[in-house]
Parts: C-alpha cells; structure tokens; sequence
C-alpha cells in the first residue's frame, strides 16, 4: 500500500502509469483480440505484428518516407502532399539506426505522445495543484481516441508540439513557444490554429513586440512546407489542393452532416435514409431514454445521489450501444465547446483562445468525417475536463471506464481495418 502511495505520489510515476497501462490496453485490443476475428470486409485480417498499427493515414506517411512526395493537378486523385513533412522526416531519420518504417513511426509517435503527457501533467500542477494534473493526464491518455498515440499517426506529435508551444507562451518562454509553434505547423494544418491565439492574447495581455514576433514566428513550418511544395510542385498551396480529393469542394460548417448525424442518433439511420419512419423501434428507444433521464432528474433527491448517479450511467450506456459514434462525436466536438466555454475564466487565456481557435477550424472544413479525432489533439480540452472531474472525481471514474471499453473497441476495429475516426 505504501509502494501504492508513493508512485501516485511521483507525479512522472503517475505519468507513466496512466500511459503504461492505457497503452496495454491498446496492445491487447489490437494483437491478442483482433486476430480471433475473423477477415474484414476489406480483406484485411489482423495478425500479431507491427501491421495492426499501420492502416489508413499511416499508409500514406511510409508513401512519403519510402518514395517522396508526388502531387499533380488532378485534386481528385489522392496525393501525399496532403499530409505534413515532420512526423515522416522524424520516421526517416529513427529509420537510419535500422529499424523498418512501421517500427519507427510507432516509436515516434508512441516517444512523443508520453513526452506529451508529461509536459501537461507538470504544467497543470503547477497551475493547479496534483489532482488536477491526475484528471487531466488520465482524460488525455484513457480517451478512446488516445489510440492514435499509438498507432502510425501524428496524434501524439502534434499534442507534444502544441502543448509545448501553449506552455511556453504562458509562461513568457517566446523563443521556445516559437520553436514549438513551428513545428506544429510543420506536423499538422491545425496547427495554424496557434497563431491566432497567440496574436489575440499578445493583444488582450500587452505583451510586447517580443510575443507578437513569437506568434507570427509559429508559422515558419507551414511557410517552409509551402515554399516546398512551390519549388517542387509550382503551387505553394499543393498541400490544400490535395485534400479536395477527400473532402470535394465543401467548405463551411458542414450543416448538412451534422444534421445527418442528429437525425441518426434520434431516429435512426434506416429512418434517415427513407424520409420516414420506417422502423419504429429505434426513435421509440431513444425517447424512453430521454424520458428516462428526465425522469431520473425530477426524483434524484428521493433517489439519493448514489443512485441517481448510477442510473445516468446506466442511461448512457445504452444511449451509446443505440446510437453508437455519431453520439461521441457530437459530444467530443460539441459538448467540447461548451466545457471550454464553461471553463474560459479557469485556464489560461492562451490554452482558450487555441481552443476556440482550433475547434472553429475543425467546424469550417466543409465535412465532419475525423472532427472528433482533431478535436481530440486540441490540448485544452483535457485541460478543461481535468479541472471539471477534479471538481467531481465521483463522475470521473465510471467515465474513465466507459473511455476504456471505447479504446478498447476502437483497437479492434483499427486492427482489422476499420474506419474509427
């Protein structure tokens, strides 16, 4: 018990601990559990090895580290110039001490993402206190969507250079919050959301020259990605123009696909699809849940706090096996912004201006396909959720759980090649 004590204690213990066992989680799901399913519809079947990691995105990053980047003028084709030059380039160089690309890229992602974790549990502290730092920490490793830390993508890159950069803005560090900066915008095209959340507070704070130099400073990566694609391709905006060929010409907030996505968490898809109610059971479900739940509300003095919360949770579990991941979604993204909104006077000005920064990006896309996954690697958010279950640890822990059996679950369907986010 005392060993116990003394490693939760250890704030980098904790740390570790939160990403040790998270990770095992992970690697259950995806090499012990996933190979006892049978092939996908893909034709892919998952196999105890590195292959389980590498689907979808990761594919396109061992393209670039393997044969280069390619773009043309035909924007309905898929190019590798869609995707940022830094998590390929670190794959590349961890590649020269001899290990294949899956291996490194694993590696890469696997380093930062923990070196991500610990750099928001030591800034939280001290913001904070230690429980908050615990919330915050747990949030961002035990997310079901944490699971792109792991696998071949750039989740936990990005999360290291952003949360790097936000730290040290706070803290008046601007040579090093410009150093992050840039590598964020040389990782992912959100990392762009920094800049104006630095210029905004270097206004609402008066910073001075010297933090309005650092803001402008972040996009050096995204500017030396540009004049590559110049230079190699004659368009500097190659990157963008790429990324029509998975999202069209949609621009905007996706109104149609969110509205889609509401109507499929209440009525139902099959009713969605046909304009009618075609099956009565699913909105007839939905609406005993809710009625259930205001319900729940109305009697939770005469039930009894511990009932009342046990109830919620029951709610919402089936409310998840009825509407699956369109209500994470919208939770994640959109329940997102109100925690955000909600915790505005709580955490630093800077980590709230990227916040709404970067979720504005997210909403103006055009498509709603892996907003959540991007809203996931918006580091305020787990800050924000940190400081709300520090409040309400007895929310915490049945929430904790519930991320798990999604991580879980994602694992599988990531191994066998299917789309999670």
């Amino acid at each position: 018990m005392n060993i116990k004590k003394k490693i939760l204690a250890n704030g980098f213990y904790f740390v570790i601990a939160m990403w040790l066992s998270s990770r095992l989680i992970i690697a259950i799901a995806m090499l012990l559990i996933a190979p006892l399913f049978p092939t996908s519809s893909s034709g892919v079947a998952a196999t105890f090895s590195w292959d389980v990691f590498h689907a979808w995105d990761s594919v396109w990053y061992e393209r670039i580290v393997t044969s280069g980047y390619d773009f043309s003028s035909d924007v309905k084709q898929m190019h590798a110039v869609a995707f940022f030059p830094l998590f390929p380039l670190l794959s590349r160089i961890i590649m020269f001490i001899g290990l294949p690309f899956k291996e490194a890229g694993i590696l890469v992602n696997n380093a930062a993402f923990l070196a991500a974790l610990i750099i928001l549990y030591f800034w939280v502290q001290e913001l904070y206190g230690t429980s908050t730092a615990r919330w915050a920490t747990a949030t961002l490793a035990w997310c079901p969507y944490s699971l792109y830390g792991t696998v071949i993508y750039t989740e936990g890159l990005f999360l290291l250079c952003t949360t790097s950069a936000l730290r040290a803005f706070d803290k008046k560090q601007y040579i090093w919050a410009a150093f992050w900066g840039a590598l964020s915008t040389a990782t992912r095209l959100p990392g762009v959301a920094l800049i104006p959340a630095f210029l905004f507070v270097s206004w609402k704070e008066r910073r001075g020259i010297k933090a309005y130099i650092a803001s402008l400073t972040v996009g050096f990566g995204i500017s030396l990605y540009s004049l590559y694609c110049q230079i190699q391709f004659g368009d500097a905006l190659a990157f963008i123009h790429a990324q029509k060929a998975w999202r069209g010409d949609a621009t905007g907030f996706a109104w149609q696909g969110w509205w889609q996505m509401l109507m499929q968490i209440t009525i139902g898809f099959t009713n969605f699809k046909s304009g009618y109610i075609k099956e009565p059971l699913h909105p007839l479900l939905f609406l005993i849940i809710i009625v259930s739940g205001c319900l729940l509300w109305r009697f939770r003095l005469h039930l009894g706090m511990i009932k009342f919360c046990y109830g919620l949770y029951f709610l919402w579990l089936l409310l998840w096996l009825l509407t699956g991941d369109e209500l994470v979604k919208i939770a994640l993204v959109f329940g997102g912004i109100y925690l955000l909104w909600f915790s505005r006077a709580k955490i630093p000005l800077v980590t709230v201006a990227y916040g709404f920064s970067g979720l504005a990006l997210i909403l103006n896309t055009g498509i709603t396909a892996s907003s959540e996954r991007y809203a996931y690697g918006i580091i305020s958010l787990s800050m924000a959720f940190g400081l709300l279950l520090a409040r309400y640890p007895r929310w915490g822990y049945p929430i904790m759980c519930f991320f798990g059996i999604l991580m879980f679950t994602f694992s599988i369907r990531f191994a066998r090649d299917f789309w999670v986010a």
